[in-house]
């Protein structure tokens, strides 16, 4: 049976990539499905990430010549082809067969960063092997002594990029995985069973392809030796020890890693500030796609802020992000890239790499086509002046970071400089 139920020509049906999601949800298995899909409580972190990108519309400019446009982006050195990359997604290889692998194939040609998880379950020096540029996100183990243990791993394999997840000190009140059949460890029930044989192509390309060929799966990255199989009911003890964890434990990290540093799960300025002060070299605003604290603030509502706290320091933003418009948006507000998670998974998880090309498709035309209507040709011409908010906050947000900015000084052609003077006299705040 195929690994995978959608066709490459059955692929040009999937017009974006909240398609994905459609498929996916017939091809995994329920709590598969679930867990990938839910967030904490009663997902309202989940909607308001959507929801933020409303908070601001375009301004265009017109007459411009946008025949050469390019999306590049340099950040850490490394020249990327497009100003998004795949965030760091646990269990990718329940979705999809070797699913972190796919993952890092197919970013790897599209010369996008992906980030590798610490909740994999595929050896973080397989993955390694399979990019030229590697990221690995850690979730810090319990004592100094195994950090930098995993820490010396993780820069032996080859990553040049580690990425620290802050925003997990205690379990998320995953309410909706318990409503689907999912848990940690995974527990073999006759639901389970079921949801399995229901989903044939599942079961038999994803997990029962990975028992024959690799043995059970098990959690292989969150130490540097083997962890707990997905069935142990030690997962649960080795990926919920991180409450001690404080800003000493990044200094120390700071001081044993060379290579960029990044760290990931801030939504406070005062958070950005230590960091950057501590020798971060980039941060990533995130609340975890909603899946840790329900009710945190969406992202997109304080990169502003922390784009301005953080200097010279590259700022990217992830939860939410599901359009090329989107990706601009956050970038107009001082982001240097953007990371999308969900839907790479459920790309993978239905045509494998092939899948998550067409993803990295579709979000790059996305990019090159609201430029050319935007007006812009290179990404630095992304500032608050090309945004008009659409309440209040937003409001508040934009004039903030025009003041900080100069944006409006900034503009490059006389006609938009005439465009943004007329709007400021108008009233729009």
């Amino acid at each position: 049976m195929k690994s995978n139920p959608v066709t490459n020509r059955q692929l040009r049906s999937i017009l974006c990539l909240d398609d994905f999601e459609l498929k996916a949800r017939k091809f995994l298995p329920r709590p598969i499905f679930g867990y990938v899909a839910g967030a904490a409580e009663t997902n309202a972190s989940l909607a308001q990430n959507r929801a933020s990108f409303q908070d601001y519309s375009f301004l265009t400019t017109t007459m411009v010549d946008v025949s050469k446009r390019s999306q590049s982006v340099t950040l850490f050195g490394k020249v990327y082809a497009a100003p998004f990359g795949i965030a760091p997604m646990g269990l990718s290889a329940l979705m999809a067969y070797r699913g972190d692998l796919v993952l890092a194939r197919a970013a790897d040609r599209a010369r996008i960063p992906m980030i590798m998880s610490g909740t994999s379950l595929i050896r973080l020096e397989d993955v390694a092997r399979e990019s030229l540029s590697p990221w690995f996100q850690a979730y810090l183990p319990g004592e100094e002594a195994q950090i930098i243990a995993l820490i010396d791993r993780v820069r032996n394999a080859g990553f040049e990029t580690l990425v620290i997840t802050v925003d997990t000190p205690v379990q998320a009140n995953r309410e909706n995985n318990v409503r689907t059949g999912f848990s940690t460890p995974l527990r073999p029930t006759l639901r389970l069973a079921w949801d399995g044989i229901s989903h044939p192509s599942w079961l038999c390309g994803t997990f029962l392809r990975t028992l024959v060929k690799h043995g059970m799966p098990h959690f292989e990255n969150n130490y540097a030796t083997r962890g707990a199989p997905i069935l142990s009911p030690n997962v649960v003890r080795d990926i919920s020890d991180r409450g001690h964890l404080t800003w000493e434990h990044m200094r120390l990290i700071r001081r044993i890693w060379q290579g960029p540093l990044v760290i990931k799960g801030i939504l406070n300025k005062d958070d950005a500030a230590i960091a950057c002060n501590l020798g971060v070299d980039g941060i990533i605003v995130s609340n975890h796609g909603g899946r840790q604290l329900d009710g945190s603030v969406p992202p997109l509502r304080v990169l502003s802020e922390i784009v301005d706290t953080a200097g010279q320091v590259p700022v990217m933003l992830d939860s939410g992000v599901r359009r090329g418009t989107d990706a601009l948006k956050a970038l107009a507000l001082g982001a240097k890239m953007v990371f999308v998670g969900r839907p790479f998974g459920y790309a993978a998880a239905i045509a494998g790499e092939a899948g998550v090309s067409h993803a990295i498709k579709l979000l790059s035309d996305e990019i090159f086509r609201d430029m050319g209507m935007l007006g812009i040709h290179a990404l630095d011409q992304m500032h608050p002046g090309r945004l008009v908010p659409m309440n209040e906050l937003a409001a508040g947000i934009v004039n903030k970071a025009k003041a900080d900015r100069g944006a409006i000084n900034a503009v490059p052609n006389t006609n938009e400089s005439r465009t943004f003077r007329h709007l400021d006299k108008s009233g729009i705040r």
